[in-house]
């Protein structure tokens, strides 16, 4: 049966996978991107509020009957504008999911998917940034941001995970009938990741904070394939999940944690 599926960041890497997956399967294919890629593809710069808005209408218009699945991969690796990547990988990720959330509501089976990472697990975590984003307005939080790139990015995903369970089984998500997850990816070839296997220390770093034992990088299809069983999943069990699909990266660094 063909699904409406809304893909972020479908241009490339994860995204691109994943909207390329679900045409395959003859499903109904909406991708956002700061670029455009196909027909039926919106162009929106996420960074911002008013290219969140401007997106939420296009997709409004777009499928006003509803849509079945969300999977928010919108995202840029850590950038020498520390802003940018809290803007875009936090606050971009919610805005999508909270603003599209009224038409999930309109589809008999909605899924909702966005995708924390592997970062945090890495000690570049800072508690007071987390609890920031959790608490307090974007325009406040970016104006006082002092941090270096990489703090962000790790902070970022960890204040996301923590986003996801708490809204996960709010009335507004779980009491509505829809299933929201996250996928937590380990190291994976996209072109985002391309500056970190380009240069020898970052190999080294990767090997260091990113360890696998699987002896390889994963692939964009593979965290695809996790992203369309989220998105299209027939049970309604799972919920509030962070799926590691990291060639067993999570285990070796946390291997009690149960």
């Amino acid at each position: 049966m063909s699904k409406t599926m809304v893909v972020t960041g479908s241009a490339s890497g994860i995204g691109k996978a994943t909207a390329e997956r679900f045409r395959r399967q003859r499903h109904r294919v909406i991708g956002v991107d700061r670029r455009e890629g196909g027909p039926d593809d919106i162009v929106a710069d996420l960074s911002t509020p008013d290219g969140r808005a401007a997106m939420i209408e296009a997709v409004e218009r777009a499928s006003p009957q509803g849509i079945d699945a969300i999977v928010a991969a919108a995202a840029i690796a850590s950038v020498p504008q520390p802003q940018a990547t809290i803007a875009i990988n936090y606050y971009g990720a919610i805005a999508t999911l909270e603003g599209l959330r009224p038409l999930l509501a309109r589809s008999p089976a909605p899924r909702a998917v966005t995708f924390c990472s592997t970062a945090i697990l890495l000690p570049a975590i800072d508690e007071g940034l987390v609890a920031d984003l959790l608490e307090k307005d974007e325009q406040t939080v970016l104006a006082s941001l002092t941090l270096d790139a990489d703090t962000c990015y790790c902070s970022g995903k960890v204040a996301l995970g923590r986003w996801l369970r708490r809204a996960a089984i709010s009335p507004e998500w779980a009491g509505s009938g829809i299933l929201l997850n996250a996928i937590a990816p380990g190291v994976i070839k996209t072109p985002m990741n391309d500056i970190v296997f380009s240069s020898e220390e970052g190999r080294q770093m990767l090997a260091t904070y990113q360890p696998n034992a699987v002896g390889r990088f994963g692939e964009a299809d593979e965290v695809a394939e996790v992203a369309a069983f989220l998105a299209e999943m027939e049970g309604s069990y799972l919920l509030g999940q962070i799926l590691f699909i990291d060639g067993g990266t999570e285990a070796l660094l946390r291997p009690t944690a149960v």
